[in-house]
């Protein structure tokens, strides 16, 4: 299967109150020079969110009268944001869904970014998969402490404006890869992502799946998945959309089964119209990854920072 290599990687703004960084690749790696020391971990404390670009819902008809939320600004979204990001700071990777890669409706501003700003990451990567212009950057983004070996877009199968990002971290038989994705609204086109995805969970050693699924447990999509791969969902039945009556479980974590998943959860933060799911995992006997803890960016801003240069592979 042919690489899709990740348009970016990004460190942030030294201004932002984080320590940034300078980034030099060789071969699809990157070095962070001057990094805040990093404590080596057999723990990962992971977290999936829809965000609905930072819009909150909590009835649904607010999916009519806040219609206009997903398209223009407005500064109730920044401070929800601030809200969303205040319960990220406890998660050492996040996936995150129905993130704004920059336009109108976010006032311009990459929320992935904005969230590693206020939340205090030191790694961030937004992929962008459908692009509407001015209007809107439909995206996924991840949040890390630790820092990726390797970050890589695909486009999913079926209808365009769908993407799997999958980060990797470590080398070798060592190394654990995170995918986050958002699948169709279709059972028929989430079965042609689900095999598509599959493949790129088989190829990794370690791997932990997480986002928007858009279906349950039970699904065909979802028996699919555990039937094609080593993954497997400790707790399915986390019901956690819509947020304010939690009655579907389609925000799921799912891991390979040598990750010993010590807890799990649906958060009642309603801050958007799916609730998020929280995960903590023991690595395999003998496994560390390196943590880095960086100072928060103090005083939530109402607008971010310009976003960081990018920094684009060779070729």
């Amino acid at each position: 299967m042919p690489r899709n290599p990740a348009r970016a990687f990004r460190g942030l703004p030294e201004e932002a109150g984080v320590h940034a960084f300078s980034v030099t690749m060789t071969d699809r790696f990157w070095e962070r020079r001057d990094a805040p020391p990093a404590q080596p971990t057999d723990r990962l404390r992971l977290l999936t969110y829809n965000i609905q670009t930072g819009v909150e819902t909590s009835h649904y008809r607010h999916y009519v009268t806040k219609s206009w939320k997903h398209i223009l600004p407005h500064s109730e979204r920044f401070r929800n944001l601030n809200r969303i990001s205040a319960l990220l700071r406890d998660y050492d990777l996040v996936g995150l869904q129905e993130v704004d890669g920059g336009s109108l409706r976010s006032g311009f501003v990459d929320q992935t970014q904005y969230l590693a700003v206020q939340a205090g990451f030191p790694y961030w990567h937004s992929q962008t998969n459908r692009r509407m212009g001015p209007l809107a950057q439909h995206s996924n983004g991840l949040l890390s402490r630790l820092q990726p070996a390797d970050i890589s877009e695909y486009k999913l199968p079926g209808l365009p404006g769908r993407g799997v990002l999958v980060a990797r971290f470590g080398s070798g038989p060592r190394q654990i890869a995170v995918l986050i994705l958002h699948l169709a609204l279709s059972r028929r086109g989430r079965l042609r992502q689900v095999e598509y995805v599959a493949e790129l969970v088989n190829a990794q050693p370690h791997a932990i799946l997480m986002g928007d699924m858009n279906c349950q447990p039970d699904s065909p999509e979802m028996r699919l998945l555990t039937r094609l791969t080593a993954l497997r969902d400790p707790e399915p039945y986390l019901a956690s959309f819509p947020s304010w009556q939690p009655q579907r479980s389609i925000d799921h974590i799912l891991v390979t089964g040598d990750l010993k998943v010590r807890s799990v959860g649906a958060l009642r933060y309603p801050f958007s119209d799916h609730l998020p799911v929280a995960m903590e995992v023991s690595l395999p006997d003998g496994l560390r990854v390196l943590r880095e803890s960086v100072p928060c960016a103090g005083p939530p801003r109402e607008w971010p920072l310009s976003p960081s240069p990018r920094h684009h592979y060779p070729g």
